[in-house]
């Protein structure tokens, strides 16, 4: 009775989360982990450095700590592209689910927008909490740390870039997935795709900019980015919709 009273929104949105709860899970592991290695790093190794009272230990200086965790946030976004492009859409076009889905009322655009809600509400919500966090730390602990916010592990991750990243990723992935309806050729594309715009955003925008400041270089990229995404998820609901309408797989 349950399942015949979920409208036919909900019935695909929470078909999702079901098939994707390994991936949920992960997700909710790596955020718990960033998050308490960032608080670490304030609480008790900021401090540390501050008032050394042992010897120098390369694995828990605090440059040393915020560097790799840097790294890390800005690189997740390569992942979630990798992510989209195989197991949100690309298998399930390879093996045919996608096409049993649409046979029982649900159609082509209402899967693939269930599955783009289904990913998008807890990957914006972790990057933002971890953005968030990671920008109290990097601000709060300035007389420790040695980097600049214009380094890219420092740039990506400190503001909303991060986020636009992820969605971008998000979108490119899919699109992949569409475009190629395989999962390992779709996770290849939108890695490589996403890595290309990780670079360009994280290492080269800023130089373009003859008055450098974070807000202008953060503000101007995310939008950019936001703008890619919207794109790439226009072309992709577009391309299912052409080929679905083509094959007579529609309902």
């Amino acid at each position: 009775m349950t399942a015949l009273a979920l409208s036919p929104t909900a019935r695909p949105r929470r078909a999702v989360l079901r098939l994707h709860r390994p991936a949920l899970t992960v997700w909710g592991a790596f955020l718990l982990l960033a998050v308490g290695a960032l608080l670490w790093v304030h609480l008790f190794r900021a401090p540390a450095e501050r008032h050394p009272v042992d010897q120098y230990f390369v694995l828990t200086d605090v440059n040393n700590v915020m560097n790799f965790l840097g790294e890390m946030l800005s690189y997740t976004s390569i992942a979630v592209a990798a992510w989209a492009g195989a197991a949100l859409v690309g298998r399930e076009l390879e093996n045919g689910t996608a096409r049993l889905a649409w046979t029982q009322s649900v159609t082509p655009a209402r899967w693939l927008t269930a599955k783009l809600t289904a990913a998008a509400l807890p990957l914006v919500a972790g990057t933002t909490l971890l953005g968030l966090l990671f920008a109290w730390v990097w601000t709060g602990d300035q007389d420790v740390l040695v980097t600049n916010w214009s380094w890219d592990r420092v740039l990506v991750p400190a503001g909303p870039l991060s986020v636009a990243l992820v969605l971008f990723a998000l979108a490119v992935g899919t699109l992949a997935g569409v475009a190629l309806g395989r999962a390992l050729p779709a996770l290849a594309v939108a890695a490589a795709v996403t890595y290309a715009a990780r670079y360009f955003f994280g290492r080269k925008w800023d130089n373009i900019w003859p008055d450098r400041h974070f807000w202008p270089v953060q503000l101007t990229a995310t939008a950019l980015l936001l703008a890619l995404t919207a794109l790439a998820l226009v072309a992709a609901f577009a391309l299912l919709g052409r080929r679905t309408n083509t094959t007579g797989a529609a309902v």
